[in-house]
């Protein structure tokens, strides 16, 4: 398979954490240090299941009112990221149409 270098560059930049980041494999009950005992540890609790006095919550807030539609399905539209005018003009060179 031959890619142009730009292609070529789009996917290699895909993989580089952006500045402050980590990568969580080092960390956590991944880290090779704590790993052994760890890891088992968070499979036994995945087994287990959830406890069955925990009741269940919901990730999405709901909201009572939306601030855009989708003109697509006239469904809620909820803003998750915000981007300044630097960031805008970097995403020409992400763009894979």
């Amino acid at each position: 398979m031959t890619l142009t270098a730009e292609e070529f560059l789009r996917r290699f930049l895909q993989h580089v954490l952006p500045k402050g980041f980590v990568r969580i494999r080092f960390f956590g009950f991944l880290a090779a240090r704590r790993r052994g005992e760890l890891l088992p540890l968070c499979q036994q609790l995945l087994e287990s299941g959830p406890a069955s006095s925990a009741e269940p919550r919901s990730i999405a807030s709901p909201r009572t009112s939306a601030t855009w539609t989708c003109p697509s399905c006239g469904g809620p539209m909820v803003v998750i990221e915000r981007l300044d005018a630097c960031q805008l003009g970097q995403q020409k060179y992400f763009d894979t149409s």
